[in-house]
């Protein structure tokens, strides 16, 4: 199944617990998922073991940071009457197909991916000589072949991720893909849809295997797609069966590139908590208001008189996401001809960031003075997630030779 199926697609993402969240990641990830929640099925879940991956001697505030995490994503519009969101570590099926899938991962798949090296040279202060730092990538590619997701929302650094756990679900399926009397479990497949359906899909089956016919090939996938009363196994294993593999027990899912814009920082850099250049999604109006009256300027404006360049000042990188284009005219000719001060400049911006944290803010204090409601939602979504993750072990033990009778 791919993303453009008939079907809607299954997207799985997720953050490590790290603390309160910034406009940063309002803007690159959480205003996606919002959207996203609206047109998919979509889970989204707290890595909270990823956390102790690189961050396994702070354990005592990866609790509150969980919490934390959970308040700010539904104060930001992600609804869990759409997406289903719970904790990695509730779900433990989680570990367990981690655990199968690092029996056959060759670990030179592991040392090659782009982020192992960065990270060791980034965290230089840490420890990550780990097996568990290793083999996360393993586990990443677990939690998204657990869901059987379609799609996995991520920037073009996080694409090699995706790219191994489709080199996973790819060596997986072609070496337990053929179970024990597959050939007869996917004729019983083709009789659930019907006579007549059974029929086409057989006569489709013909014209791919005996002629290559490309286009009977795609009428059989839509097929088996528009099928309403077969299992998604039995999908899988018509599909194998069509193709004249084995059924795919782990679908390969697909990286959905997510045009996110990039988050200035307070000083100009990308905003990141590594910087303290951030706002946070609770920030306080007044905090708010000084911070951006600090912000450093062109440095060739050295007197309120003095021209300077808009597009050399980190205000004006702000402006670029948060102003229309009559607002930003009037800051370049205002700027370049000394016409208005830096403070003018940041009025307007100022405006539009509290007006947009306020809402989030308020939601945010809503939420925190009721956490049982927070806690009741998270637990309602590690059943819903549990009950997908145990559908899924269920088929890679039998296909593994695991399941004993």
């Amino acid at each position: 199944m791919s993303i453009s199926s008939a079907r809607p697609a299954r997207v799985l993402s997720g953050m490590r617990p790290t603390g309160r969240l910034h406009l940063g990641h309002y803007h690159g990830v959480l205003k996606n998922w919002v959207r996203l929640q609206e047109e998919h099925e979509c889970f989204f879940f707290i890595a909270d073991w990823h956390a102790l991956t690189t961050a396994y001697e702070e354990r005592e505030i990866i609790a509150q940071n969980v919490w934390d995490l959970v308040v700010d994503w539904l104060a930001c519009g992600v609804n869990p009457r759409l997406a289903t969101l719970f904790i990695q570590s509730r779900v433990i099926e989680h570990a367990e197909l981690h655990l199968l899938l690092s029996m056959i991962a060759p670990l030179g798949w592991l040392e090659r991916v782009p982020t192992y090296k960065d990270q060791i040279a980034q965290l230089r202060e840490k420890d990550l000589a780990t097996y568990g730092f290793l083999g996360y990538p393993v586990l990443q590619s677990a939690d998204i072949l657990i869901y059987r997701a379609t799609g996995v929302p991520v920037g073009e650094d996080q694409v090699s991720h995706v790219e191994l756990t489709r080199e996973l679900a790819r060596r997986f399926n072609w070496m337990f893909g053929r179970e024990p009397g597959f050939e007869a479990r996917a004729e019983t497949a083709a009789r659930k849809m019907g006579k007549k359906n059974a029929r086409l899909y057989r006569e489709l089956r013909r014209r791919y295997q005996e002629a290559g016919d490309g286009e009977a090939l795609a009428e059989a996938k839509a097929l088996i797609e528009g099928q309403q009363n077969i299992t998604l196994a039995d999908g899988e294993r018509l599909l194998g069966y069509l193709e004249g593999g084995g059924r795919t027990v782990l679908p390969e899912p697909e990286a959905m590139l997510t045009p996110a814009p990039r988050m200035p920082g307070l000083d100009g850099r990308k905003m990141s908590k590594s910087y303290g250049n951030t706002i946070s999604l609770r920030e306080a109006p007044e905090d708010i208001d000084h911070k951006l009256r600090t912000m450093p300027t062109d440095p060739a404006r050295v007197r309120r008189s003095d021209p300077g360049e808009p597009t050399k000042c980190p205000v004006y990188d702000l402006h670029r996401l948060y102003s229309d284009a009559g607002t930003r005219e009037w800051v370049e000719q205002g700027c370049r001809s000394a016409g208005i001060g830096c403070l003018d400049c940041k009025q307007p911006l100022i405006e539009a960031v509290q007006a947009e944290v306020a809402p989030i803010r308020e939601k945010a204090a809503e939420l925190e003075a009721d956490p049982d409601t927070v806690r009741q939602i998270v637990a309602e979504g590690c059943e819903r997630a549990r009950g997908v993750a145990r559908e899924t072990m269920k088929d890679v033990r039998a296909a593994m030779g695991l399941e004993y009778r």
